[in-house]
């Protein structure tokens, strides 16, 4: 079961890079900046998707 955790915190790592790319990017006028935004919100959106995954995972578990 912490593997499942592990991963959904690398999720948000992965967000936090992203992030800290686009503003780099932006800043120096790159049009990859949109790219790196979209692929945060794709990390949040996986951050939220595999923490429901792995709680319905041990709610099933444990009946």
């Amino acid at each position: 079961m912490k593997v499942f955790r592990f991963f959904e915190y690398a999720y948000l790592a992965i967000m936090f890079f992203f992030i800290y790319e686009a503003y780099v990017e932006w800043r120096q006028e790159g049009e990859r900046s949109i790219l790196y935004m979209i692929f945060a919100i794709a990390a949040i959106f996986m951050f939220f998707f595999k923490r429901n995954f792995r709680k319905r995972f041990e709610a099933n578990n444990k009946d």
